[in-house]
């Protein structure tokens, strides 16, 4: 006689193919590398919901811009932690930071193990520790990223953008330190859009974008503030170094091609110029409206200095 499955039996292996379906929604929504990757997930602040992927090696934790895992906050030390990642293993070790690191509530002497749903406190700051292949994860970092990655650049969002830089003009103002932001736009856009369509218009914007984000830095924040309009967010960074660091996002852009439908079928290429402006935070401003006012106005003085240049 055959056997034959137990409605418990059955309802877990629904469960289960449920449980596989999900993680692979979830995975399709992430790189596959990244999200079978340890992870830490924010879980206060603004930004709660972020997912820090652990890559293998030492990963210094602090609000230092060189930093490998940056986080903003007055109470974190510019080196606060450090974490070694070998596999799916993860050490965390306190720099001797002012205001301590906290694991499960208890404060940590030398370097100590994490495990799957550890939670850990640096200073006021508190994020959760998840091992590979973790559905929760992944759920987290798919919430967060529809409310802060643009769907058609896959760049931060104008309000994610615009909170960061709420949150870095502060800080900068704060500590006496240099902020810098670069505004620049698509020169000449519309004409793509008339010319091979709206589809070939989103690759253009797509691509570009992507161009810019291979060339800034890894404390840079670059979003899509709407159109065909962008900014990126440069921390502790003053007037000169800014204005170097847009002239290799206009080059960059300038000598990319970007394939577009040609005549019969063909293919031809299409190559892409921005024009940018460069503005740095002074004492006379008052907050972001003010930089970004400043960075606007330089970035129409581009356009109207003649397109696919920097104005400063």
């Amino acid at each position: 006689m055959a056997a034959t499955m137990s409605e418990q039996d059955a309802t877990t292996l629904r469960l289960a193919k449920g449980q596989v379906s999900l993680f692979q929604a979830l995975l399709d929504g992430s790189r596959a590398d990244d999200a079978r990757r340890p992870c830490l997930v924010l879980y206060s602040g603004p930004d709660a919901g972020r997912r820090y992927v652990l890559p293998e090696g030492t990963l210094v934790v602090g609000r230092a811009p060189g930093c490998e895992l940056k986080i903003d906050s007055a109470a974190i030390s510019r080196r606060h932690a450090e974490l070694a990642v070998q596999g799916e293993q993860v050490w965390l070790r306190d720099l001797g930071s002012a205001n301590g690191s906290l694991v499960n509530d208890q404060r940590i002497e030398g370097r100590v193990p994490l495990n799957d749903a550890d939670l850990v406190r640096l200073a006021d700051v508190v994020l959760k520790f998840y091992a590979a292949d973790n559905l929760d994860a992944l759920l987290h970092d798919r919430i967060w990223r529809l409310a802060a990655i643009d769907a058609g650049t896959e760049v931060f969002s104008r309000r994610f953008l615009l909170d960061a830089l709420d949150r870095e003009l502060r800080l900068a103002q704060r500590h006496k330190r240099a902020l810098s932001l670069v505004c620049f736009d698509l020169d000449q856009f519309k004409a793509v859009n008339d010319r091979w369509g709206h589809n070939t218009g989103d690759q253009v914007l797509r691509e570009t974008a992507g161009v810019v984000r291979g060339v800034i830095r890894g404390t840079d924040l670059l979003g899509r503030l709407g159109g065909e309009e962008f900014a990126v967010v440069l921390p502790e960074t003053a007037l000169g170094a800014a204005i170097e660091l847009a002239e290799r996002m206009r080059s960059a852009v300038a000598e990319h091609a970007v394939p577009v439908p040609g005549p019969g079928g063909s293919m031809m290429t299409h190559r892409q110029t921005i024009s940018l402006g460069v503005a740095q935070l002074s004492d006379q401003m008052a907050g972001v409206r003010d930089l970004l006012e400043a960075a606007d106005r330089r970035l129409y003085a581009a356009k109207a200095g003649g397109r696919d240049r920097v104005c400063a």
